[in-house]
């Protein structure tokens, strides 16, 4: 007999937490050594995400005698990078007209075509390193169930053409077409994109680490960065509390942890989300379902939510629980609100009403960042010698591995289409200071919900109430 809670099935072992099931499929890292005390290097990375990974990766790949070091505090892969919903897609955060404004339209389409080419250089580096993270080029399925819903999907699509995606990029999906691929539950109308790989997030974030390690990084856990300062006497310097790491040049690679930093609260607001995953689904529920490319699956919704097919045959759901803490405050572990479960569970079974039976085995969160302007961005100051990547706003595991390598090519002073792109130095003012911070949150999210419901009921086009949530939120 399962476990209940709120009308929920679990699973007799169920857990809440513990960093993310990801980890718990193949167990915690074994630690690496702190920080033994004052050092000093060519580049010194904060943060032992997929960001910080990526970037010590290629660097070390081009130039094998720079001596970098990577400061975390937990363990490499602990925030994101270990917690995230396993997408490796070429979907990138932010306003195209945005980034077009300041560098032209074709910059914004090579930035695209540069997120398209990042997908395979993941897959290529996975498997070059060994790395095996259960990755699946199943491609990308966003699915309208609603006439408001199937509006936006239709006029993204048409968006998107005007952005370099070509027919071959992403298309609208026959109905035929879309029910063989999967089947969700009231689906008016579904897009597909080959340009997006199923993976499982830990396995690439441990596969990485190592792979950095065996290149010659120093990597070192349980070495807590408190703040970064710029270059004097020629070095910059990360502070932490096992010593004062100085180098030419350091990388903040913290993203949804950055406002831990001092000086740097109201950079990026740390944003929430969670997720939850099923035990191994039998072949009568897949019978019903389908989903046998293992294509990844986002509803098209304002609140949305989205899912993978997990290689063992489970389905993992995310979406916004409680979108934001108050001060920027992050968790530690991962334990995520019973109601947030209870929320995720309503919608897979919404979504494929099969899995009603289906017992939860786990449930989770984690942090992303989101800067003012809803737009990612990497940039290196030479003169301060310091350097920053992130505010993936969600989108960060294929966008770190671009970040990576345009980093690179900062800091070794190359001119190259990557330093080229748009993203690249943009900066942008800071969020509103407490609580003007948190009842915005509040108040944006409680309108997506509110125009979900709308569009639910009765919307046949996009609802007022996600109109204004939009204008507040600045996206």
């Amino acid at each position: 007999m399962c476990s209940v809670s709120n009308g929920i099935p679990l699973t007799k072992d169920f857990a809440n937490g513990d960093v993310s099931f990801w980890y718990r499929q193949i167990g915690l890292p074994g630690p690496r050594p702190a920080l033994p005390g004052p050092r000093d290097y060519d580049v010194a990375i904060v943060g032992g995400g997929y960001t910080g990974l990526w970037t010590a990766y290629y660097l070390k790949r081009a130039e094998p005698g720079l001596r970098i070091a990577i400061l975390e505090r937990e363990f490499a892969g602990f925030g994101a990078s270990g917690r995230n919903g396993g997408w490796l897609s070429a979907e990138f955060a932010g306003s195209r007209k945005r980034y077009a404004r300041a560098h032209g339209r074709q910059a914004m389409i090579d930035l695209q075509h540069a997120m398209f080419r990042s997908v395979d250089e993941v897959i290529d580096v996975a498997r070059a390193e060994g790395i095996d993270a259960d990755v699946h080029k199943g491609g990308l399925i966003h699915v309208a169930t609603n006439p408001a819903q199937r509006r936006r999907l239709r006029a993204g699509v048409a968006d998107l053409r005007r952005w370099g995606y070509g027919e071959d990029d992403i298309r609208l999906l026959e109905r035929a077409e879309q029910r063989e691929r999967v089947q969700v539950a009231g689906a008016l109308e579904a897009s597909y994109s080959p340009h997006c790989a199923r993976i499982q997030p830990a396995k690439l974030a441990i596969g990485l680490a190592a792979a950095v390690v065996r290149l010659g990084v120093d990597l070192f856990e349980d070495t807590t960065v408190t703040e970064i300062l710029p270059r004097r006497n020629g070095r910059a310097a990360a502070v932490t509390t096992r010593g004062v790491v100085t180098a030419e040049y350091v990388i903040r690679a913290t993203e949804g942890f950055t406002a831990s930093l001092s000086g740097q609260h109201r950079q990026w607001l740390p944003m929430n989300s969670s997720m939850i995953v099923t035990e191994p689904l039998p072949p009568d529920v897949w019978r019903h379902i389908g989903w046998q490319g293992s294509e990844l699956l986002e509803d098209h919704a304002h609140a949305y939510v989205y899912a993978q097919r997990t290689a063992d045959d489970r389905i993992a759901i995310g979406g916004r629980g409680v979108p934001y803490r108050y001060g920027s405050r992050t968790d530690r572990r991962g334990a995520t609100q019973r109601r947030t479960v209870a929320l995720l569970w309503r919608m897979l079974v919404k979504l494929f009403p099969a899995t009603i039976d289906a017992r939860v085995a786990h449930a989770w969160c984690g942090v992303l960042a989101v800067p003012r302007d809803w737009c990612s961005t990497v940039h290196l100051n030479h003169a301060s010698g310091l350097g920053w990547a992130g505010g993936y706003v969600g989108s960060g595991v294929t966008t770190t591995n671009l970040a990576g390598r345009t980093l690179r090519d900062l800091v070794l002073r190359r001119e190259t289409a990557l330093t080229g792109l748009p993203w690249v130095g943009r900066q942008v003012r800071q969020w509103e200071p407490e609580p003007l911070r948190w009842a915005g949150v509040q108040l944006i999210y409680a309108l997506f919900r509110a125009a979900d419901r709308h569009e639910n009921e009765r919307g046949t086009t996009t609802s007022t109430y996600a109109r204004l949530a939009n204008l507040i939120s600045g996206r």
